[in-house]
């Protein structure tokens, strides 16, 4: 992922933010208003704490971490796992959002030095609210959606499952790649491009970016009690959505059409939809 934005389409980003955070915290709100249980005291509670690690390990500045509270909170509530919402905060999408933060985290800080010399290190005041909603946005919309609007079977959490694994996928391709692999080539052209360049892909960020797509829906498939099936249907669709990722990036965002942060929330989105299309066909 690139880490600035052309200031003349910074307004995608705060199109983005403002199409995520008030509907996850009105969900929120709704919820915790309607049942205020154990259970979702525990929720809010591991929600501002998580919120609270992310912004005093410096993974993101004070707005970005407000914006991922809210956005694990309506996570941490929505009955996504087959037991309903008796479950807890536990039966949520709770632990794939833990190993989506500790997979990405870990990312980031790796090989730090060489992605300075690079010029593609994140910046050290951590991510900005607008990447992060772009990154979980699709996810708490489908959790929003589940506690809005309750159906039976497990859509939401192949939606949210999907969502989450592509963001994973694509922070740990870029991250990664730009240190582990070679020169990265363009996905359109086939030509080799400096690291860090729109739509740049690699063996081994691709490789990487499979792999952490991977643990995210197992992860989710053990929590949210996924089948096999199930399971497949989010992981194709996170994968499916990393090539979308690269695709944007090499047309779209290279013409300066898009910037990084609407690529992202895209391409989370085409994720949610493939698996959801990969589900309807089972």
């Amino acid at each position: 992922m690139e880490i600035h934005d052309d200031r003349k389409l910074r307004w995608q980003s705060w199109l983005v933010v403002a199409a995520v955070a008030p509907w996850c915290a009105l969900a929120t709100v709704q919820y915790a208003t309607s049942d205020w249980s154990r259970a979702t005291q525990t929720g809010l509670g591991v929600s501002l704490g998580l919120a609270l690690v992310v912004w005093l390990a410096r993974a993101a500045t004070p707005p970005a971490a407000l914006t991922g509270g809210v956005i694990t909170a309506v996570l941490s509530l929505a009955p996504l796992s087959l037991s309903g919402r008796d479950g807890g905060p536990y039966h949520s999408a709770l632990p794939p959002l833990v190993a989506l933060f500790l997979l990405t985290f870990s990312a980031t800080r790796f090989g730090r030095r060489k992605k300075e010399q690079l010029g593609v290190a994140e910046d050290k005041r951590g991510r900005n609210a607008a990447q992060v909603a772009a990154n979980l946005g699709v996810a708490g919309w489908g959790a929003a959606a589940a506690l809005s609007f309750p159906l039976t079977g497990s859509l939401y959490a192949v939606v949210v499952t999907a969502a989450l694994a592509e963001a994973t996928a694509d922070t740990l391709a870029s991250e990664l790649g730009e240190v582990l692999g070679g020169p990265p080539f363009l996905v359109t052209t086939l030509r080799r491009v400096a690291p860090g360049s729109d739509g740049a892909v690699s063996l081994a960020g691709t490789v990487a970016g499979a792999s952490g797509a991977a643990v995210v829906v197992l992860v989710a498939a053990l929590a949210l009690g996924l089948s096999p099936g199930k399971a497949f249907c989010a992981g194709l669709g996170a994968i499916a959505g990393l090539f979308v990722d690269s695709l944007l990036g090499a047309t779209a965002e290279r013409r300066g059409w898009i910037n990084n942060d609407g690529v992202n929330f895209l391409s989370t989105l085409a994720a949610s939809a493939i698996a959801t299309g990969a589900l309807a066909l089972q």
